[in-house]
């Protein structure tokens, strides 16, 4: 990541700079890390994160490293929520779920969890009845374990040795062991799949939506009720799920314009 000096300017630009580095960072930054980035002197640089910590725009994790904080959460919410974005996004999921017949949905990770962040719902009434905003849990639903093999191994392995593992129906994975090969699967097939793992009688699969950087920034996922469709034929729509996804992935950061 290229972030331009800013050894001199305003505190609130200064702030604002610090705010992008984190939001954009693929690992957690240290402020030694955010002083050498932005070319910010050390004093400074402290005195600003206290008050983005302070103002909620900023936290500390466990090992005293700056992650985002609830404000800047809710920023990014509230942009991607934005009317420009959100009628498109409507629209190639409602297209998607016509296609389909079944849910189909986006999560997005926070921290062990995966939050329904849009869906369109199917007419069936035998369904998974989860609001937007619901939180899911990581290592048991199809973009939660989409999300977890997509981190590096060693940060994966720290996450999973962290997590509860308790087991929520008839397949979820509780053995580490176990968890860590299936994601080394996924990461193979760039497609994850919960037979059962979250809900007994229910089966889904979730594929990557990534950014220009390739990075992912979203899942996009289906799920049935066994009943109706087994795993095979939801995993059969790939195609479709890849399409879409791709789509995904272009609304929400579009190509830089050029003026001629």
């Amino acid at each position: 990541m290229t972030t331009p000096s800013r050894e001199t300017g305003s505190a609130v630009t200064r702030a604002m700079c610090i705010i992008e580095a984190v939001s954009k960072a693929d690992r957690p930054l240290s402020p030694a890390d955010l002083a050498c980035l932005l070319e910010i002197p050390k004093p400074s640089i402290h005195r600003l994160l206290n008050q983005l910590q302070s103002d909620r725009f900023v936290q500390t994790n466990l090992r005293g490293m700056i992650v985002p904080g609830e404000r800047m959460n809710g920023v990014a919410w509230g942009i991607l929520h934005h009317q420009r974005f959100s009628a498109v996004r409507r629209a190639i999921l409602e297209q998607l779920t016509e296609k389909i017949g079944e849910t189909c949905g986006i999560a997005i990770p926070n921290g062990s969890h995966m939050v329904y962040y849009d869906r369109v719902q199917s007419d069936w009434p035998l369904q998974l009845n989860l609001s937007i905003g619901s939180h899911t849990p990581a290592w048991c639903t199809a973009s939660g374990k989409l999300y977890l093999s997509s981190l590096p191994k060693q940060r994966r392995e720290k996450i999973i040795d962290s997590l509860p593992l308790q087991r929520y129906a008839r397949n979820t994975l509780i053995d580490p062991v176990q968890l860590e090969a299936d994601l080394i699967t996924i990461k193979q097939r760039k497609i994850a799949t919960d037979n059962e793992e979250f809900v007994d009688g229910m089966v889904g699969c979730a594929v990557p939506i990534k950014d220009r950087q390739r990075r992912l920034c979203g899942c996009l996922f289906i799920h049935a009720p066994l009943v109706r469709k087994s795993l095979d034929e939801i995993v059969e729509h790939a195609d479709l799920l890849y399409g879409a996804a791709s789509k995904l992935g272009a609304s929400i950061d579009p190509p830089e314009s050029h003026t001629t």
